[in-house]
């Protein structure tokens, strides 16, 4: 059931760089930060047609004071339509990383599918991650899931694989690229392989 007032976040001026998806299209955007780059990667997507898709994955590695900020707005105005979001990273010394993402389901778009992940892992005591998913849902016939994790490497599996001889290092990296495959982008798996490795 929808609840409170709907306010269109397009037509109020949202900021940010503005993608329309209409009927039948589908856009993918995949984003990369490397270690030692600060961004801010603020967008809105707007589903403006019945059967648009748009899929987002990111990834960021920071390691020293990196300052990592991603506001995705995802706004469904037609029924039928279907989003994801993936987002995965990796914060070690005093970097700091927010993650602000809402989906916003107007009171027409019945039979959305919409879906956010961030998740992340913390390498030292200095470094912070706030997240803050949201969903906003004004239609009854919905799909909608949101979720969002920030914790350590896993010592039990860190202890497995030292124990078939893997030298920690070498684990630890193992581990770190384990938790950001499904978000590398296909033809920079090297590139992210060696910056995990400077991690």
């Amino acid at each position: 059931m929808g609840h409170g007032r709907y306010i269109d976040p397009v037509t109020a001026g949202a900021p940010g760089k503005l993608y329309t998806v209409r009927a039948g299209e589908v856009l993918n955007l995949e984003f990369v930060v490397l270690p030692g780059e600060s961004r801010d990667i603020h967008l809105t997507v707007d589903l403006v047609a019945p059967g648009a898709e748009a899929h987002i994955k990111a990834l960021y590695l920071s390691r020293a004071g990196e300052k990592v900020n991603f506001h995705i707005l995802m706004h469904h105005r037609a029924p039928g339509c279907r989003s994801t979001q993936l987002i995965k990273g990796i914060a070690g010394g005093e970097a700091r990383v927010t993650f602000g993402g809402t989906i916003v389901v107007a009171p027409d778009a019945q039979q959305t599918e919409a879906y956010q992940e961030n998740h992340n892992i913390v390498l030292s005591e200095q470094a912070r991650v706030d997240t803050c998913p949201q969903l906003e849902i004004y239609a009854d016939d919905v799909k909608c899931s949101h979720g969002a994790t920030v914790g350590a490497l896993n010592p039990d599996e860190l202890f497995y694989m030292r124990s078939r001889g893997i030298p920690e290092q070498e684990a630890r990296t193992l581990q770190m690229l384990s938790f950001l495959s499904p978000v590398i982008p296909e033809g920079r798996e090297a590139e992210v392989e060696a910056a995990v490795r400077s991690l």
